[in-house]
């Protein structure tokens, strides 16, 4: 830079203006006339007071008295004389400032030349004495702080002077600190101050009268003979921090504006450090400045390489002594802070670095993010405690407690720096915080720019000390960009750093350990945060590409050459490093997988803790492997390129340094992992991996379901299942643990891959470490038992074929958790922990509904059920051998009321979901679309109306309506029938019930009773007799008589006249009866031969079937439901008896009611969808690119279809995105439909269609419902329709979504309603839905809104612009006014709240993952973590996952949430209290018995 201009170091050097004319005498002469004259000046500047005049008058006077003290100030410190002297000069040079009396006055009218002669002298002052004594340190302190006053205050210093003081300020600072460092000599002593004052009057220089080149080359080289001083490379990076921080203040700001923006973050430093800036240095001035100081330093690796800070003349001086022999090193200890120098110049290095990147720190103390040496660094707690790397401004300012701690070395300091020490650099509570890592400014430069500025110092700097091997050249290949002569300089360097320190007798090795290592650390660190920063589409040179290629493979050598703090450093600096698209980066994947393979098994870390946080450098260590993760099965058999093949090992069978394919690199990875989960302890990096874990089991089971995309032949069949076999490349390297810390590490490698082959021995795998953990470790982690338990939720989706007892033994571990939370002591007990509880409910039913076939087994439903129980009652019946407590006989006392309507939930779904679902009317209802309304309708009977219901209510949580008479469909109205709505807890259900006396089988084949005739009578059947009746039988003539029969005479014998008369007439009575009788049964026969056969009047018939069954009251009494006891009002209870009626006719009863079918049941959340390209800002720009498929990715469409099906907005009864159409029974009519479809499907309106106006993206299961919005402009399906008639282009990519458009909705649709009609005019963006509610329509209040956003960004860098205020204002669901306020509820979630998954697409085809606001309560959510690389496979269910987590949590952290079914059964009970019908029981028998709604047929 300033090769053609000449240097003033020998200008310098022959200068003689510091001799006197007493030089040329008698030391003895010279010392008495001194001390003669200058007492009296001395003196009088003691007692002079105001108006005091000087002695010297004249000019000449004032001239013969400066060489007489020009030449005190070389005398001995053991009088005043130099005291006097300097008293005098200090006082005299500030006639630039502030003429005095005491000042002569030829020094006042020409004060610039005069004080060009003072300085001249004082440097005479500065020259070492013998026996310096603290006396001329104080001397030197005064004349300091007189000349910095002076440069600071002197507003008429003319050009020579300031050129006379810079050169006086580079005389003394050579003069002191050129030589070696003498230990507690003045130049240690006062290094600090001279560097310090130099560099704050050469600012003030720059300000007033910018120097010469001449002076900037003699500074350079001057400054370049006084590194081995800790305090030029700190006062050097003050400055320089400080000219960096002005520089983005003023130049950024004025100059840069429209190329970096005033977005762009300022670099904040001290307040002490930014004033030593100018505050009138201009913008040009400093940019002139700051690039020149940078150069100042010369090439800061020099500091790595002890023979060339020792190869200046003093130190060749000093080497050597009178007699040439060599004195020993040990006696110049200046070198051995030569490591420690290095570091601090490489931190400052750093600092500028992530200046220019716009990174901005957290806290003010922090360091940025790369390992210190601890062996490097003099220990010294006494005097600073603060650990280097916590000190982020420290690095970069003085700080005079660490200036003195660096500078004083003892004799011990080997021994002290190798103790083992309780506090790592690193281990700060700062540390150890949940912070993301900062990043790089949207506005930052471009990496070759920035390494264009710094990447030569850097590159050499991460290459010192290397030992690259085979014939390898460092030289060659390390500093291929730089000039040739800045080639030469480093190879001249290099060299002697390696062979001449070995060879050279001057050096011997034993003192100079390999101990450089922090110094490179910051150097690889600097270079990784670099790359990473890469913008998205954004070129790197191939030369700093290859050069950074080789310094990570370097650094992440795990054989005979590690370096501990480089590979913590890369690693640390690493995490985006596979997240920016850097042209041939899988080169180092094999490198990065050994690394991490050293790391993350190893328990301890032993070996870094000296270094770095093991806790940070394990998170950043998982933050790589999760981005690894999808390689082996995105890339498949591609061969990984090798840069140096076998070029550091020289065994031929080392699997090192040879291609090899990326998915022979699955099994390490998932090895990596497994062993992560087994060692980690920080909660934060237990849920990371517990992330990752779920995305590997997904990608897998669904590479296996969809074929192996990366084969090409029909041969190949077997690739997945093999391809570890071949190139597993199992590392043996135990990670620095001398014992195992994994099981997996002692399993036979065939073992490994029966395992992790497949997805079901990965899944399966999974479970068992999830499982253990969650019982032992994890069960007092509430925050990663959650993230436990998700996985779990997670992994039962998997569609993979396993073992009934590996599910069995997930059902059974969760149950496990349930049983030891619930059974924690009473204090420990609080809300968290119930929120636990929860969730693992909340997982037992995603696992039950999942595999409904697990209570098919009797132990799993026995203890599932025995859980449930335990929920709802707070203990279970039977524990251990205690005898059975029956439910009846126990109190109860659950953990809390959340956990019973958990444990409710989770029986409810037991009973009525498990192997129903879906329903009969699809996955977007799990309950009958059939209500009165529809009843009424599709009845055949006119006479039907909503007030011929009958309601009840049993046990004051079940509300029944019955519809006596028949629909008058398929039903045989001749047996009874009845129609039963049922709402309860869980929903609403229709069933239609008949009374059969027969089986359905019998029933089936019976025909018509007909009763048999009775048949017709035959008179001529059989022989008629003449019977003539006896009173007695024939035998009774037979008896013989005895006496006594003869006792009493016949009536003959007694007969006399009169009694002759009575028995003649009795005879002729007789006859005549006889007479008439028989006339009598002639005449009665002769009628019955006249008439027909039967008689209609006597004839027995059956009696005609029964019409009227009075069935509400048969079903209630069938059921059991109907019993005196059941009409009691329960003893000492505020509840209602089991059974009561509801009176319909009460107004309002009809609106709860709907109210109550409103009421969802099951939770439901909503994400919105969008699309941002690359430089978009604004959110209508966003909403556009919406209109159509075009302009969008076409990865991005096939995404939306990922997320769920399509359906029609009018005509589904689910969860819509805003409560203004959801859970609507039919809301359109039949005809609407088909034209609607025509009319969308006709043209490209993209993936607006899904705005919520028509349709929308919808996915359910039997636990929860999502809808997917794709927000677009009010305009979109009208202007977009008649814009895009004549822009149809061929490459169109509305091939993707026809598909999905024509598909018949999922959801079965029984009907149409006409409750909900809705005018089309109301069905809007979600922004006017927001205000156009329908009339009528009562709207639940629906608890916490959950929603979550998901944006696709073009550019990842655009992250920072995305306007979600003004997006949050186009996305109501609804639910933020549904709490009957007037004031929003969103308005209260702060921004930073708010949960959103950025999606950007990479060149590879993977997807990288941003989180922002998904960290709640209970830390982060899983699957998708912050970092994560996610394959095109998982993306759409993993995204769908992390959205059914989140909206989870949010629920759990909610006071205000209650659970659906709670929802429900508190609005049944306020039904019953609002519409009971209180009736005695007599009247309520009376009322089963009579027809209900006559009265108001007509209504």
């Amino acid at each position: 830079m300033y090769s053609e201009w000449r240097s003033l170091h020998l200008v310098i050097q022959n200068d003689q203006g510091n001799t006197s004319v007493l030089h040329s005498y008698p030391e003895n002469v010279g010392r008495e006339v001194a001390n003669a004259v200058v007492r009296p000046l001395g003196q009088a500047l003691i007692t002079s007071s105001v108006g005091s005049e000087s002695l010297l008058k004249t000019d000449k006077e004032v001239k013969w008295t400066m060489e007489v003290v020009c030449y005190g100030l070389t005398l001995p410190l053991d009088g005043d004389t130099v005291k006097y002297c300097v008293d005098v000069y200090t006082d005299w040079i500030m006639a630039l400032v502030l003429p005095k009396d005491s000042i002569p006055l030829p020094v006042i009218k020409e004060p610039n030349l005069y004080v060009q002669s003072i300085l001249k002298h004082l440097q005479n002052l500065f020259v070492p004495r013998p026996d310096p004594g603290s006396s001329q340190i104080r001397l030197c302190l005064q004349v300091l702080k007189a000349v910095q006053k002076l440069a600071r205050e002197s507003t008429i210093m003319a050009r020579e002077t300031w050129e006379v003081l810079l050169l006086f300020l580079l005389q003394i600072n050579d003069t002191l600190l050129a030589a070696p460092t003498v230990q507690g000599g003045i130049a240690e002593s006062l290094a600090e101050k001279l560097i310090g004052v130099l560099f704050e009057v050469w600012l003030l220089a720059c300000t007033r009268c910018f120097p010469t080149p001449p002076y900037w080359k003699t500074a350079k080289e001057m400054v370049a003979n006084w590194r081995h001083h800790p305090a030029v490379v700190e006062q050097w990076s003050k400055v320089i921090c400080a000219l960096t921080s002005r520089f983005h203040l003023n130049v950024y700001s004025i100059l840069l504006r429209f190329t970096y923006g005033p977005s762009f973050p300022p670099f904040k430093i001290p307040d002490e450090d930014a004033g030593l800036i100018p505050p009138e240095m201009d913008n040009e001035c400093v940019a002139q400045t700051w690039f020149r100081f940078l150069h100042m330093l010369s090439n800061p690796v020099d500091l790595s390489n002890p023979a060339i800070i020792s190869s200046t003349p003093k130190f060749q001086e000093q080497f050597l002594n009178v007699s040439g022999m060599t004195q020993e090193l040990n006696q110049y200890p200046c070198l051995k802070h030569l490591p420690q120098i290095f570091f601090r110049a490489m931190r400052g290095i750093s600092c500028l670095v992530d200046a220019f990147l716009g990174i901005s720190r957290p806290r003010s103390d922090s360091a940025p993010p790369t390992p210190v040496n601890r062996l490097s660094m003099p220990q010294n707690t006494a005097i600073n405690t603060t650990p280097p790397h916590n000190r982020r401004h420290r690095a970069v300012t003085v700080n005079k407690a660490t200036m003195k701690t660096s500078t004083v070395t003892t004799a011990h300091a080997s021994k002290v720096q190798h103790q083992p020490s309780s506090t790592s650099p690193l281990s700060s509570p700062n540390q150890t915080s949940t912070e993301p890592r900062p990043l790089p400014a949207p506005r930052r430069p471009k990496v070759n720019s920035i390494l264009n500025l710094f990447g030569s110092w850097l590159f050499d700097a991460a290459f010192v000390h290397c030992k690259l091997h085979n014939g390898i050249n460092r030289d060659s290949s390390m500093t291929a960009i730089a000039t040739q002569a800045s080639v030469e300089f480093r190879r001249k360097g290099s060299q002697m750093s390696t062979d001449t320190v070995a060879s050279n007798p001057m050096f011997d090795a034993s003192e100079f350990p390999d101990n450089y290592e922090a110094g490179r650390a910051e150097a690889c660190g600097t270079l990784c945060r670099i790359f990473c920063s890469k913008k998205t589409g954004e070129e790197i040179l191939p030369a700093y590409l290859s050069r950074f290629y080789m310094l990570l493979i370097q650094g992440l050598q795990i054989a005979d050459f590690v370096c501990h703090p480089v590979l913590a450093s890369v690693i640390l600096n690493s995490p985006p490093l596979f997240c920016c698209d850097l042209k041939g980066i899988d080169v180092v994947v094999p490198y990065f997988i050994s690394a991490l393979e050293t790391i993350l098994p190893d328990r301890e870390l032993s070996k870094f803790k000296i270094y770095v946080n093991p806790t940070e450098l394990r998170r950043a260590s998982i933050n790589i492997l999760l981005s690894l993760l999808p390689l082996p099965h995105h890339f498949g058999t591609i061969k990984s390129e090798v840069v140096l093949e076998g070029k550091y090992s020289n065994d031929d069978s080392s699997t090192y340094d040879k291609p090899v394919t990326f998915l022979s690199l699955k099994l390490r990875l998932v090895n990596i992992l497994i062993g992560a989960l087994q060692t980690e302890t920080d909660p934060n990096n237990t849920q990371m991996i517990l992330g990752a874990m779920l995305n590997i089991v997904q990608d897998s089971a669904l590479l296996e379901a969809i074929g192996c995309q990366m084969e090409t032949n029909g041969g190949e069949n077997n690739l997945f299942k093999s391809h570890s076999r071949t190139n597993s490349g199992i590392s043996t390297a135990s990670g620095g643990s001398t014992e195992p810390t994994t099981p997996d590490s002692e399993r036979p490698a065939q073992a490994l891959l029966r395992d992790y082959d497949t997805a079901a021995g990965l899944l399966i795998r999974s479970i068992h470490l999830v499982t253990q953990r969650l019982n032992s470790q994890w069960r007092q982690d509430m925050s990663i038992s959650l993230a436990a338990l998700e996985l779990l939720s997670g992994l039962a989706k998997v569609k993979v074929t396993v073992d009934s007892s590996d599910q069995k033994r997930a059902i059974s571990s969760v149950c496990s958790y349930i049983v030891y939370q619930c059974s924690r002591p009473a204090p420990l007990h609080s809300r968290d922990l119930h929120s636990v509880i929860v969730a693992a409910f909340q997982c037992l039913c995603v696992w039950l509904t999942e595999h409904p076939d697990m209570l098919d087994e009797k132990d799993c439903l026995k203890e599932v059920l025995e859980i449930v129980e335990l929920g709802i009652s707070g203990s279970k019946s039977k524990s251990s051998e205690q005898e059975v407590k029956y439910k009846g006989d126990k109190e109860p006392n659950p953990a809390s009321m959340r956990v019973k309507d958990a444990a409710e939930a989770t029986l409810t779904c037991i009973m009525q979901l498990l192997g129903a679902f879906p329903s009969p009317s699809g996955p977007a209802s799990p309950c009958s679309l059939v209500n009165e309304t529809t009843l009424i309708k599709y009845s055949r009977l006119p006479t039907i109306n909503k007030h011929s219901f009958r309601y009840f209510v049993l046990d004051n949580s079940v509300i029944l309506a019955m519809l006596e008479q028949p629909l008058g469909n398929e039903q045989n109205d001749s047996f009874p029938s009845v129609t039963v709505l049922i709402r309860g807890t869980s929903g609403r259900f229709a069933w239609a019930q008949q009374l059969c006396l027969l089986p359905r089988g019998a029933k089936a084949n019976q025909k018509t009773f007909v009763p048999e005739p009775r048949p017709a009578p035959k008179n001529d059947v059989g022989l008629k007799y003449s019977v003539k009746h006896r009173p007695f039988p024939e035998e009774v003539d037979k008896i013989p008589f005895v006496k006594a029969d003869l006792s009493i005479p016949d009536l003959h014998e007694i007969v006399n006249e009169e009694l002759e008369e009575r028995h003649e007439k009795l005879r002729n009575g007789m006859a005549q009866q006889i007479i008439f009788e028989t006339s009598i049964d002639q005449k009665s026969e002769e009628e019955w031969r006249k008439k027909s056969f039967p008689d209609p009047i006597t004839e027995c018939k059956p009696p005609p079937a029964a019409q009227e069954f009075q069935t509400a009251r048969l079903f209630l009494s069938h059921f059991g439901f109907l019993s005196l006891e059941a009409l009691k009002e329960p003893a000492n209870s505020r509840l209602p008896p089991h059974l009561i009626a509801l009176d319909p006719a009460l107004p309002g009863f009809f609106d709860d009611l709907g109210y109550l079918d409103l009421l969802p049941c099951r939770p439901f959340d909503t994400v919105f969808v969008f699309y941002m390209k690359a430089g978009q800002k604004t959110s209508q720009e966003i909403l556009k690119n919406m209109e159509s498929s075009r302009i969008v990715q076409p990865h991005f469409l096939e995404f939306l279809l990922s997320l769920g099906w399509s359906v029609d907005v009018g005509k589904h009864p689910g969860w819509t995105g805003h409560v203004s159409t959801s859970w609507s029974i039919n809301s359109c009519s039949d005809e609407e439909g088909p034209e609607q479809d025509d009319v969308i499907i006709s043209e490209d309106v993209g993936a607006s269609i899904f705005n919520g106006q028509k349709k929308v993206l919808y996915y359910a299961d039997a636990l929860t419902e999502i809808a997917f919005v794709v927000p677009s402009p009010v305009e979109s399906l009208t202007d977009s329709l008649e814009s895009n008639v004549s822009d149809q282009e061929s490459d169109s990519n509305m091939d993707l979504l026809p598909g999905i458009l024509k598909q018949p909705s999922l959801t079965l649709e029984l009907f149409p309603n006409h409750t909900d009609n809705l005018n089309p005019s109301h069905r809007l963006s979600p922004t006017s839905r927001s205000k156009k509610v329908p009339q009528g329509r009562t709207i639940p209040p629906m608890g916490p809104e959950t929603k979550v956003y998901v944006v696709w960004v073009e550019r990842y860098d655009d992250i920072e612009n995305f306007p979600l205020p003004d997006l949050m204002s186009e996305t109501s669901t609804g639910v933020e006014t549904t709490a009957n306020s007037s004031t929003s509820v969103r308005s209260a979630i702060p921004e930073k709240e708010v949960p959103v998954i950025f999606i950007h697409p990479l060149n590879t085809g993977l997807f990288r993952i941003k989180l922002q606001g998904a960290t709640g309560k209970f830390n982060m959510v899983i699957p998708l973590v912050d970092g994560m690389i996610v394959s095109r496979r998982a993306l759409g269910f993993l995204v769908r996952q992390t959205v059914i987590n989140i909206c989870r949590r949010k629920r759990l952290e909610s006071d205000s949430y209650n659970p659906p079914h709670v929802r429900r059964k508190q609005k049944i009970a306020d039904i019953v209290n609002k519409y009971r019908n209180r009736q005695l029981e007599p009247e309520f028998y009376t009322s089963l018995f009579q027809e209900v709604g006559l009265k108001n047929c007509n209504a």
